[in-house]
């Protein structure tokens, strides 16, 4: 995904202001399908293991996590957080509102002869996280990695593209934009604080940091306003950087958090809870 250059979200949608840094665009999942795999690559042994870039095997969605309710649609908290996360990517690339962008989303129609298969909700992992390369002993194995990541790609893709009420619930959707009220609310403010903690590196390239610096608003918010406790709103966010960002965002993005709740909560450094790199 690539996030245009006349983006910042260092300030308000109100008064946004222009940036020339060139944006990555490596990112997965939330507007596109991740990238299919590059072919494997042969080495000179034709025992030697061959080496396909692609995500490691991850464990099934924990319980909590990937809910469903009995219409088929996702009903838990990290659902919400990720829909959150989307709207607020799509409205800081078109410089709107949050909260309108999620009310106009939501009430979209659908186009004609749309069909959404539900099939693909209960395929969805949201506990499916990016990795490095990995080794396999033929070129079979290769193949079957590479089909099983577009499948996966391509059912991603369904899924966060559909119209929101086919995917999630209401409770779900109440929690996405209260979260997202409380990100407009609390974005002058959160902005100067993320100035503050975030590597130089970042600042240099705001645009191309577009989904990180998201996931702190929504964090920061989620401590602030709806009361959410330091550990879980960090580990909510360096899981969704796991899922979506590349690099080292997730450790990264972990000890910004760390630092906010130290140095700029008002409860102080003894409700700063250790979280996960």
């Amino acid at each position: 995904m690539v996030a245009p250059a006349a983006v910042s979200t260092f300030s308000s949608s109100s008064s946004s202001s222009p940036s020339s840094v060139a944006p990555r665009t490596h990112r997965r999942g939330l507007l596109s399908a991740r990238a299919p795999l590059p072919p494997a690559r042969t080495v000179a042994s034709s025992r030697a293991p061959l080496v396909v870039s692609s995500p490691p095997p991850t464990p099934a969605p924990a319980p909590g996590h990937a809910k469903v309710d009995r219409s088929g649609r996702f009903c838990s908290p990290r659902a919400a957080r990720e829909l959150a996360l989307m709207v607020s990517y799509a409205a800081c690339l078109e410089g709107a509102d949050v909260v309108r962008h999620f009310d106009r989303r939501v009430a979209a129609r659908r186009e004609p002869g749309y069909v959404f298969n539900k099939a693909c909700v209960q395929s969805y992992n949201f506990m499916s996280f990016c990795g490095g390369p990995l080794e396999v002993a033929t070129e079979e194995e290769a193949e079957k990695l590479m089909s099983q990541n577009e499948k996966d790609s391509a059912n991603e893709a369904e899924v966060l593209s559909a119209p929101p009420r086919l995917v999630y619930n209401n409770f779900v959707l109440r929690l996405a934009r209260d979260m997202l009220v409380a990100v407009a609310s609390g974005w002058d403010q959160h902005v100067e604080v993320i100035n503050k903690i975030i590597p130089q590196h970042w600042k240099d390239e705001p645009v191309a940091r577009i989904l990180e610096l998201c996931i702190l608003h929504i964090a920061m918010a989620e401590m602030t306003s709806k009361g959410t406790p330091h550990k879980v709103a960090i580990n909510e966010a360096v899981d969704l950087a796991k899922r979506f960002c590349d690099g080292g965002a997730p450790r990264v993005i972990n000890g910004c958090l760390r630092t906010y709740v130290k140095d700029h909560m008002n409860n102080g450094p003894s409700q700063a809870a250790e979280s996960k790199p």
